[in-house]
């Protein structure tokens, strides 16, 4: 092939790939999107068989739990869905009711979209909040089974998930870590990501906890956006 062809084919990919990274830098820019706050260590290996330490975002373990119909269920199972997440219990006589409302509010607010984000509730007090028990607040707040789920299951398990995968008395400092009591809905993305947490009965965080909903459905992996693109190139040259 001569070389001047060969410039001509470099050039064809080359000017689109930098505008493509042009856009891609100031779209960033202009719209602010939802930060990542947890991160984990993991072991890498390196090139001479040792290991070193690296850090990687946090993503919330698929734990498996019991819904109101008492089937079990796993975070794996929303593949693709944006997750909302709070911790209740039915025989809370203070905030919870208020959070159901809040969360009620909040699945209405998406009933038209309702397959891009799951509403997820999880006992703290799952000894007493069995699958009857479950279904009784699910009839007392209204509760659209089909994206939101009231879960139960093992309470150590539980516990565990809520302090260590959620990070509950992080985001909230007052926390008991003996009973999780919070107002916070938790936020996560597509990737079990924690992208944000927020106050039940604050309506300016409430607001927010909806504009980020939409922006987290759309966000893209960079990387595979960039490899389609490239191979879109290649293919056209």
């Amino acid at each position: 092939m001569k070389k001047k062809a060969i410039l001509a084919i470099l050039l064809a990919i080359l000017l689109p790939v930098t505008g493509y990274l042009l856009v891609d830098h100031y779209s960033k820019a202009a719209t602010r999107m939802p930060g990542r706050y947890f991160f984990d260590s993991v072991h890498v290996a390196t090139h001479d068989g040792n290991t070193t330490y690296d850090t990687a975002w946090h993503h919330v373990s698929a734990m498996k739990f019991t819904n109101q119909f008492g089937k079990q269920v796993s975070l794996a199972d929303l593949k693709g869905k944006i997750i909302v997440l709070d911790f209740f219990f039915t025989r809370c006589p203070s905030i919870c009711p208020r959070l159901a409302v809040a969360m009620k509010r909040l699945q209405d607010s998406f009933k038209k979209n309702d397959s891009i984000v799951q509403f997820v509730s999880i006992s703290v007090d799952p000894n007493y909040d069995q699958v009857p028990e479950l279904r009784k607040w699910a009839v007392k707040h209204q509760v659209d089974p089909d994206n939101w789920w009231l879960l139960t299951g093992n309470r150590d398990s539980i516990y565990q998930f809520a302090l260590h995968e959620i990070k509950a008395n992080i985001a909230d400092e007052h926390v008991d870590t003996s009973f999780v009591h919070t107002e916070n809905f938790f936020l996560l993305d597509k990737q079990r990501v924690i992208r944000g947490w927020f106050n039940g009965f604050d309506s300016t965080a409430q607001k927010k906890l909806v504009q980020d909903i939409p922006l987290l459905m759309l966000e893209k992996d960079k990387k595979v956006s960039f490899v389609t693109f490239l191979k879109g190139l290649i293919k056209d040259a």
